[in-house]
Parts: C-alpha cells; sequence; structure tokens
C-alpha cells in the first residue's frame, strides 16, 4: 500500500492537518497550527530520545486533534507515533490507533497492517520512511546487513540518537553472531560514544 504522504512526512502532515479544515480559504483553525506544531516536536523529541518531552507533545497533539470530534484525524497521529516508535525498533500493535480502528479509512487500515510487517506500501524518500521500512524488514526477519548499515549511516546522518542505539545494538548482535569481533568491538565503541559512556 502507498502510504499517504500526510502519514508518511512532516510537511505533508502539516498540509493534510491544515487542509482537512480550511479547504484553502481562511487561515487554519488554531487547533491545526497547535496540532502540527506538537507533532513535529513530539517527532524531533522522540528520535533524539527525550521520551518525557515527546510525550507531552504528543498529548498537546492528541488533544488538539480530538477537540475536532474527528476520530480519523486522532487514528492518523497515532500511525504517525507507530511509525516514529518503529523507526527506533520499539514495536508495538499501536494500541492508541486500534482504539479507533473502526473510524479509519482504508488507506490508515492499511498502514497499521505494514507496521506490523504485514502488506507492502511505496517508501517514500524522506529519512524517515526509509528507515520505518528498514525496520519493518526487520520485524519481518527479512533485512539484510547491508540495510542495517544503510539504517545505521540514515540514523546517524540526521542525528536521530534513540534509532541509531537500536540500530548500532542490532549490528552489533550480527557481528557477535558471526563471530566478527573486531566489528562488534568498533560497533561497541560506538554506542559508548552515542550513548554518553565515552
Amino acid at each position: 500500500m502507498a502510504v499517504p504522504a500526510r502519514i508518511r512526512n512532516q510537511a505533508a502532515v502539516a498540509a493534510f492537518l491544515v487542509a482537512a479544515g480550511c479547504g484553502g480559504g481562511p487561515p487554519p483553525a488554531d487547533w491545526q497550527l497547535n496540532a502540527v506544531q506538537a507533532l513535529q516536536a513530539y517527532e524531533r523529541n522522540y528520535l533524539s530520545g527525550d521520551s518525557k518531552a515527546a510525550d507531552i507533545e504528543f498529548g498537546i497533539a492528541r488533544r488538539e486533534l480530538a477537540r475536532t470530534g474527528r476520530p480519523e484525524l486522532v487514528a492518523r497521529a497515532e500511525l504517525r507515533r507507530c511509525a516514529v516508535r518503529a523507526a527506533a525498533l520499539e514495536f508495538d500493535d499501536c494500541p492508541g490507533f486500534e482504539k479507533l480502528r473502526a473510524d479509519a479509512g482504508k488507506d490508515e487500515l492499511a498502514y497499521a497492517d505494514y507496521l506490523r510487517g504485514k502488506g507492502t506500501h511505496a517508501v517514500g524518500e524522506d529519512p524517515l520512511s526509509r528507515l520505518v521500512s528498514y525496520a519493518v524488514q526487520l520485524r519481518k526477519g527479512d533485512v539484510a546487513p547491508a540495510q542495517m548499515a544503510q539504517a545505521v549511516d540514515l540514523a546517524s546522518a540526521q542525528g536521530w540518537r534513540r534509532p541509531l542505539l537500536a540500530w548500532l545494538g542490532v549490528q552489533m548482535k550480527r557481528a557477535e553472531a558471526a563471530g566478527e569481533r573486531d566489528a562488534a568491538e568498533r560497533i561497541r565503541r560506538r554506542i559508548e560514544l552515542v550513548s554518553g559512556q565515552n
């Protein structure tokens, strides 16, 4: 399934939420701007490793969207949250979305299944979409060492501490299992550097 850009990309999330209420007419409502800003702050904080700040921002976004009484908007935000968590290899069954499943559209349902490792979708060019695709492949047990390295490089290039540590951990376990001691030790030193132990 091709993930709608509104789920896949920060700017598109903003554009979708703004368009959801104004249709190109009057300026966006406060709830729209607040929700977009909070979702973007959630992503930044979560990916950098600040869970407390991320949770606060997501709570703000969810409250702003819930003000509309439109469960499909809240469902999209919950899916976005799950995708961001998946990028850092923190998988769950998206409980926030599941509570809203009955009111979700077919694109959202398909994307929720994709995050669980079922089905396919077109991967976007943005870093988060690519990282999520690697995570889904890992969840399905179908990720190659070269893809692990690409995920590490992608997280590193973005400065995303949480996913970088997660993917380095996966890489280190693979190197240890393959008996590649020097590679495992290099990765261990890198983990220590990123986590502030060195």
